[in-house]
């Protein structure tokens, strides 16, 4: 697995935060997992409880049949989305194919990819509707009320105790978790735990002086700054979602507008004003990565043009090896949205994504990798190999008339169910 400045091999970040050492995790070629960004690599996935799981190269396996060894050729030399991973075993290369010059991969085409259907029985751990409640918090009573939230945590994630998680997160946030700790239990691990340090709280209000989240900023220098979206729902403070920016340094954090009393301003989806609506932004960049189409409204980074450009990268290996790739990106939850200092805004916004891989012609194998090859039990398939994902994102939109870019500022992805036949 191919890492990042920021990603020490002998470390593993967790979203609570506690930074745990790896142990026996074995070489680092034997655990490399394609589709896992290589800005957020200090989430390896066998140990990610919230945690951001990121990447390096797919790996293609290209069997000669008088060959003993498989020579390897590496798919993937960018940063990867976090989490697609597969390698092909092919069959020999027919002759008309390898005559005259070695082969090159085809390039990559900008039309609109496939659209993966969504697996037919999602999986049971799905959580319900987040139904938020308004308060009127303090932004000290939300320091206290964070604290607790991460103590708590920290031990739910030590004993991986997935109905006390439930206590902690809900909708997708929760169902990302239970299904780390399903994985961890599955591999024979445990999850890392401990809080963030020094947390910067954020309470955006309405125009009725209301709220039903919160935001958490905490920066650990030379390992991520993560942001923590908490909610008021009826059972009380929830984790909503979680994302982090593993670079170093982290791209600068548009500045957080409040009012003379410290207040931050809660903005809804269809806000004006703006590049677009948070909601409208939010969208654009699932359909990007999706279609694997560059949006020219983006800046380029590892989850926007980076990530297109190893779907395409990822895409060339399969039909190679006789493969199809299909991709879905289906936005999942509210769009929150927070005022910066010029006018901006910073969302954070949810998504399912399915990669699902077809075979067009007997010959080829795929066997997926990371915490997908642990769902599958590490079988090789050679009909189809999907893989579902629980994605969060964190975003920048400058305001309308401005010639900056809009920023993604961060992510979390978590496997939540792996299929082969």
């Amino acid at each position: 697995m191919s890492r990042h400045a920021s990603d020490p091999p002998d470390k593993l970040v967790w979203p609570s935060g506690r930074i745990g050492v790896a142990a026996g995790r074995g070489s680092e070629d034997e655990d490399r997992e394609p589709e896992r960004l290589a800005a957020s690599g200090w989430r390896k996935a066998a140990l990610t409880g919230v945690v951001l799981a990121v990447a390096g190269g797919a790996g293609i396996w290209v069997a000669g049949s008088g060959s003993q060894e498989p020579g390897t050729m590496l798919v993937n030399s960018t940063p990867a989305p976090a989490r697609s991973d597969w390698e092909a075993v092919l069959p020999p290369p027919e002759q008309e194919e390898t005559a005259g010059s070695s082969w090159k991969p085809p390039a990559a085409s900008a039309e609109k990819t496939e659209k993966a259907e969504p697996p037919a029985e999602p999986s049971a751990s799905t959580g319900p509707r987040v139904e938020t409640r308004p308060s009127r918090l303090t932004v000290k009573e939300a320091q206290q009320v964070h604290d607790q939230h991460a103590r708590n945590l920290s031990i739910t994630q030590f004993t991986m105790d997935s109905r006390a998680m439930s206590k902690l997160e809900q909708g997708l946030a929760l169902e990302m978790s239970q299904a780390n700790f399903e994985t961890a239990r599955m591999q024979g691990t445990k999850v890392p735990a401990g809080p963030w340090p020094k947390p910067k709280v954020w309470v955006p209000r309405d125009t009725k002086g209301t709220t039903d989240w919160f935001l958490a900023v905490s920066h650990q220098q030379g390992v991520a700054r993560v942001s923590k979206v908490m909610t008021h729902t009826s059972a009380g403070w929830r984790l909503t979602a979680f994302t982090a920016d593993p670079r170093t340094p982290p791209a600068a954090l548009p500045g957080i507008a409040t009012d003379t009393g410290g207040y931050a301003t809660s903005l809804p989806e269809n806000a004006s004003g703006l590049l677009a609506t948070p909601r409208q932004i939010a969208q654009a960049h699932l359909e990007s990565l999706e279609s694997t189409t560059p949006d020219p409204r983006f800046a380029g980074g590892p989850w926007t043009d980076e990530a297109v450009r190893f779907w395409r990268q990822e895409r060339a290996q399969l039909e190679r090896a006789g493969w199809r790739l299909s991709l879905s990106y289906l936005p999942e939850g509210p769009v929150r949205s927070i005022m910066t200092s010029d006018g901006g805004a910073l969302i954070w916004y949810g998504a399912r994504s399915t990669d699902l891989r077809e075979a067009r012609r007997d010959g080829a194998t795929v066997t997926l990798k990371g915490a997908a090859a642990v769902r599958t039990g590490g079988e090789s398939f050679a009909r189809s190999a999907s893989v579902t994902y629980g994605r969060m994102y964190a975003a920048y939109i400058p305001p309308a008339g401005s010639n900056e870019k809009v920023r993604v500022l961060g992510e979390w992805s978590e496997v939540l169910e792996s299929h082969g036949t």
